[in-house]
């Protein structure tokens, strides 16, 4: 028997199931259970506290694996708990279809295909949101999602709203996920990225019901307001850490050193001025008073600025440990200038007080702000003459 005859052996083999979660749509759920049901009974409904007769339509479906709980926790925390269901009995990917008849299950074999190509993948049910049923804040949000998301993890995905997806729950089992509610789907996706599960997408269709109909538990103000601030700290994150370890990480990465300091140190297809800005970046944000994140600020200011990530590093490595006493004493030197009397002079007195610390400290804050910017400067200005010369020299034009 062929797999589209039994289209049940297809969800065996690959070990998959559809998760629904649901919360009071007693009205559609009958529905898309049977719908579903009609391409594989390994069905999880989980019950998120609806309080209509949820229950009951439930008990008619004999087939089913049932999760529930009494109070209504969010549709992200839903969702979790179909994953953990998922994995106790046994299946590695699981789909996840809304309950309120928006999606539709002849959409299913459809993912079944992509993942018999894409088994590691998260599969994103992509819809035509250029339908003049589309909602105007659906319409919205699904750009605004999409915007964020590629700001995240430079992946270009065209739903990332869309929650009929398939999941590779086994490969995600170890995150820990800190949303609840509609947020979710997107953390989900943003931490599966940088996990390194790929993203994968296939066309599905939707239905928006008329407004009249409409069912939704989406609170404008105060779920927009969440996922707006979960955005901001993903943002945050992934400049701060995941870019940056990224980036780290490909340099280790490298076989041949020969060829990476070739392509992108000296990188010939580079204006010289990117590559003299990255220097003084470096050597600024080698001296710059916030030990220990000296180097994660540099690397997060090259890949906001474009620079050469690789000068970038380099330069900041002035602050090895061999040179951190010069570099505390010439900036301690360098802060006299902006103190009264020209400044004081760094000794282990036995009589130190409090005035006298906090002026000493700041002289060597004034100071190694002072000498970072001017040896930045300094050495961003030298690399540029050295550059211009031995490319004048080699006969090719600056």
């Amino acid at each position: 028997m062929s797999d589209k005859a039994s289209p049940s052996k297809v969800f065996n083999q690959y070990r998959t199931c559809v998760i629904i979660p649901t919360y009071n749509n007693a009205d559609t759920l009958p529905a898309v259970i049977a719908d579903v049901a009609a391409h594989t009974h390994n069905i999880i409904v989980v019950n998120d506290g609806s309080t209509d007769n949820t229950a009951s339509i439930l008990a008619s479906f004999p087939y089913i694996n049932i999760v529930s709980y009494p109070k209504n926790k969010g549709k992200g925390r839903a969702l979790q708990k179909g994953f953990e269901r998922a994995l106790e009995l046994g299946y590695t990917h699981a789909i996840t279809i809304d309950s309120d008849g928006q999606h539709f299950a002849k959409d299913l074999p459809v993912f079944m295909d992509k993942l018999k190509l894409s088994k590691n993948a998260i599969i994103i049910g992509a819809r035509n949101m250029d339908q003049s049923s589309v909602p105007g804040k659906s319409s919205f949000g699904y750009k605004f999602s999409n915007f964020w998301f590629k700001i995240e993890t430079g992946i270009n995905a065209p739903d990332t709203q869309s929650g009929y997806r398939l999941y590779p729950v086994a490969l995600m089992k170890d995150i820990h996920f800190f949303t609840r509610k509609y947020e979710f789907e997107i953390e989900v996706l943003v931490r599966a990225a940088w996990k390194g599960i790929k993203i994968e997408s296939v066309p599905v269709s939707v239905y928006y019901a008329p407004k009249e109909e409409r069912i939704s538990h989406f609170r404008p103000f105060k779920d927009f307001f969440r996922i707006s601030l979960l955005n901001a700290l993903l943002v945050l994150v992934a400049f701060l850490y995941i870019k940056p370890r990224n980036f780290l990480r490909s340099l280790f990465k490298k076989r041949n050193w020969g060829a990476f300091f070739r392509d992108e140190v000296f990188n010939v297809n580079e204006p010289h001025h990117i590559k003299a800005f990255s220097v003084a970046l470096g050597i600024c944000m080698g001296i710059m008073p916030v030990w220990g994140f000296q180097l994660v600020t540099a690397i997060f200011l090259s890949v906001v600025l474009k620079l050469n990530k690789a000068l970038v590093i380099i330069a900041a490595n002035i602050s090895i440990p061999p040179l951190i006493p010069l570099i505390i004493f010439f900036s301690y030197k360098t802060g006299a200038v902006w103190m009264k009397n020209g400044g004081g002079n760094l000794t282990l007195a036995s009589d130190l007080t409090f005035e006298s610390v906090k002026n000493d400290f700041r002289q060597y804050l004034y100071g190694s702000i002072t000498l970072a910017i001017a040896l930045g400067i300094l050495c961003g200005l030298l690399t540029w003459a050295l550059l211009t010369f031995f490319r004048k020299k080699n006969g090719v034009a600056a």
